[in-house]
């Protein structure tokens, strides 16, 4: 049995290496490194791909959201609403910008944030909610946007996590991760569902005026060369890596399908273990699962983690500290209500191995061990 990875990129890579490495060597045979023919291609495609008008490539995750806040021209001391459970990149931006980040909790089943919550933190400074589509599946969106439509704030979907996960609407219509609010963020860093070979973003609207906008600002604020209409930065995706996304989109679905497959082989194994809740599914979404993240009760995560690791099987936390147990952010944020569950699911989660390369074997392998800590050890 090969060693256990939480990500397999280098099996992933050589079943499209002949792809790749001609994609690759196209690039640099055209000496074409930034903002060649591929970098044009895969906006287009991803653009097809999640039917949106435009999509924006950028340097990485973090800046797709700096740029899209940007585009909005808030003012100083506006309130951002985001999830005190995620990673530190969402309320980073907000506070680079001069900003004020209110800090609500999520959903203990889904982790995600609810429409609930944002009505709590709720104030006539309230400009942008930003839902981050956490481990693989969309928060409930459908009343998050008749919130937004009644309070008129503005709602940027982080889906660096959930990039091709699905959400339906009452009515039956669908659409993809990132393309329910006024703009969608995602990242391409190696191990998302969709990765390349080093750091990579995306910024995608429906709403024509906010993409120009998000291109000047991307591009030193340019509306073409030398002429610069607002300030910006200097955020591009490289050619080669476009090259390498290109080849990687056209299986992005089934990536994901490999993932659901790998969590529903956790689900039947885990389900019945009383110390352990396994993921919940969003009913209106489907799960792409970026992560396959269990709850372990009874204060025996830590336990679990360690007893793992000695048999030779990863695990990791995503996250052991919530946003307002961060020194970096301590005296930043503001708390939009209680923010007990973000704390208690701190101190319960653990993401198992999930990558589309496992193994039947490696599967097998990982839940007896888990089995045997709670039955046998």
């Amino acid at each position: 049995m090969e060693k256990i990875q939480m990500v397999d990129l280098y099996n992933q890579y050589l079943h499209i290496k002949e792809d790749i490495d001609n994609a690759i060597l196209e690039c640099i045979e055209s000496s074409q490194f930034i903002k060649g023919k591929q970098f044009d291609q895969f906006q287009l495609n991803l653009a097809e791909y999640l039917n949106v008008s435009k999509v924006i490539a950028c340097g990485n995750g973090t800046d797709a959201l700096q740029i899209a806040i940007m585009a909005l021209g808030l003012e100083k001391g506006d309130e951002v609403i985001v999830p005190a459970f995620t990673y530190a990149a969402t309320a980073e931006v907000i506070g680079l910008l001069g900003l004020t980040p209110v800090i609500v909790d999520v959903d203990y089943d889904t982790f995600n944030i609810t429409v609930d919550k944002i009505k709590n933190a709720l104030t006539n400074k309230t400009k942008l909610v930003v839902p981050v589509h956490l481990f693989g599946q969309c928060a409930d969106m459908e009343p998050i946007i008749e919130l937004a439509n009644q309070h008129s704030f503005t709602l940027i979907e982080d889906t660096a996590q959930a990039l091709g996960a699905n959400y339906t609407f009452k009515n039956g219509f669908s659409k993809k991760a990132g393309c329910l609010g006024n703009i969608g963020c995602t990242s391409f860093f190696p191990s998302k569902n969709l990765g390349c070979f080093g750091d990579g973003g995306a910024v995608y609207t429906d709403d024509n005026y906010l993409a120009e906008k998000i291109k000047m600002i991307a591009s030193h604020g340019q509306s073409k060369q030398y002429v610069h209409e607002v300030i910006g930065v200097n955020s591009r995706l490289d050619n080669i890596q476009a090259s390498i996304l290109l080849e990687k989109l056209k299986h992005l679905d089934n990536y994901n399908l490999s993932r659901q497959e790998v969590a529903n082989f956790y689900d039947s194994a885990l389900g019945n273990i009383n110390n352990i809740i396994i993921p919940a599914r969003e009913k209106k979404s489907t799960h792409v699962f970026h992560q396959y993240t269990i709850k372990v009760k009874n204060n025996q995560r830590d336990a679990l983690k360690k007893y793992l690791s000695n048999q030779g099987i990863p695990s990791m936390i995503y996250y052991p500290k919530a946003l307002h147990h961060q020194k970096a952010f301590a005296s930043l944020v503001k708390r939009g209500g209680s923010l007990e569950i973000s704390e208690q699911l701190c101190s319960e989660v653990l993401s198992l191995p999930i990558h589309t390369e496992m193994s039947k074997n490696q599967l097998q392998y990982i839940v007896d061990h888990i089995i045997h800590f709670f039955y046998e050890n």
